[in-house]
């Protein structure tokens, strides 16, 4: 296998062993981003997607919201897809019932368990632990694997979490999923309560991390998890979610790959395509410089930098074919003497020394006024002027 990383050698001392699996939720957590409305037909156009991505659990909806979403998780239950398709349910009876009329075999279910949450809905502890022992008896009762998701958990008093967990596995529950709602767990703290879980339930119980992106810290927080042994990893595509979104699957994959070592099914090859139809059936942008599919990550502005661009391991962290993209000289204001013969060539153009140096002023000068990059075509007309 051709080297892809370039990271030298400073992460070796902290490579861990792990077997994660992704449990994506763009279709449920993911639309809850602010403006985003996806239709049945195109959540099952990206449950596809993310099937040949290599995701090997689904969520494909929230069947109560609404007879689209109904349709949706019907869709895709129906799709013959790889991997597993998983439903949501709050701990309630009837959206229990939803996923048993669906056919839907496996399920989060959720409920609030910090002390803010619950007093925000005026609930107190032992009733909302009645409640999830009832949600989760009954769905086990009708055939449906849950995964049981304590709401905020990371703000949880410590002792009623453990209560808690404990009563959910007892109830039936045969995963659990450790909850950052709010993202405000460091990665320290999320390896803690990881290990914590693991002494309460046992070596052999499934355990989730969700975690939100509020402090920037989601990705770290997800490895954090894996090298404290939870098994899945919870999060969208693209990062998204409500406020500063979920965790991100593909960068979480990518780390894990190229700074740990460690393998997972998620294809980053194609990460970028399915990130671009994501953007486009969801309406809304990233960041050029986003990482694993910002339009940025290979392409070349700065003339100190072109002076490398022969020698992709001196300016780049990782390999674009690993991507499956391709690198790119820019022309503009911060472009130097080697963007202009790099271009040149690339567009077929002869230039002597004399026209390279007259052409790359031009340039600097058009870069600047219009504050931005040139195309192909205004490097032509100026290179003809």
């Amino acid at each position: 296998m051709p080297v892809t990383f370039w990271t030298g050698a400073i992460n070796e001392p902290h490579a861990f062993d792990a077997r994660v699996g992704f449990y994506d939720t763009t279709l449920r957590d993911g639309e809850q981003t602010v403006g985003v409305v996806l239709t049945a037909e195109e959540k099952l156009e990206l449950a596809r997607g993310l099937d040949e991505l290599g995701i090997e659990r689904i969520e494909a909806g929230f069947p109560r919201v609404s007879a689209d979403d109904r349709h949706a998780v019907e869709l895709i239950r129906d799709a013959g897809l790889t991997a597993e398709v998983w439903g949501f349910s709050r701990a309630v009876e009837a959206d229990v019932k939803a996923l048993v009329e669906l056919g839907v075999g496996a399920s989060v279910i959720e409920s609030p368990i910090s002390d803010l949450k619950l007093d925000a809905l005026g609930v107190d502890r032992e009733a909302m632990l009645e409640r999830i022992v009832y949600a989760i008896s009954f769905a086990v009762d009708q055939g449906i694997t849950v995964a049981f998701f304590g709401v905020d958990g990371t703000r949880a008093d410590l002792g009623y979490f453990e209560t808690v967990y404990k009563t959910a596995v007892e109830a039936g529950a045969q995963e659990v999923v450790l909850v950052d709602t709010l993202g405000i767990a460091t990665p320290e703290a999320v390896a803690d309560l990881v290990g914590r879980t693991r002494e309460w339930l046992g070596a052999d119980r499934a355990i989730h991390f969700h975690g939100h992106n509020d402090f920037g810290l989601a990705t770290a927080a997800a490895v954090a998890a894996a090298r404290a042994g939870a098994n899945w990893i919870q999060g969208t595509v693209n990062g998204m979610g409500e406020r500063a979104g979920n965790a991100n699957l593909p960068e979480i994959a990518l780390a894990l790959r190229g700074l740990y070592g460690i393998e997972t099914h998620l294809r980053l090859e194609h990460v970028r395509s399915f990130s671009e139809k994501l953007r486009e059936l969801s309406g809304y942008e990233l960041e050029p410089y986003k990482p694993l599919v910002g339009e940025n990550l290979f392409r070349r502005e700065s003339g100190a930098v072109a002076s490398q661009f022969h020698d992709p391991p001196a300016i780049e962290p990782y390999s674009s074919d690993l991507v499956g993209t391709e690198r790119g000289i820019v022309l503009g204001k911060k472009s130097g003497i080697d963007s202009i013969r790099i271009k040149a060539q690339e567009l077929g153009l002869e230039l002597d020394d004399e026209g390279q140096r007259a052409l790359l002023a031009r340039v600097k000068e058009l870069g600047t006024r219009k504050r931005g990059v040139l195309t192909d075509e205004e490097f032509r007309q100026l290179a003809r002027g």
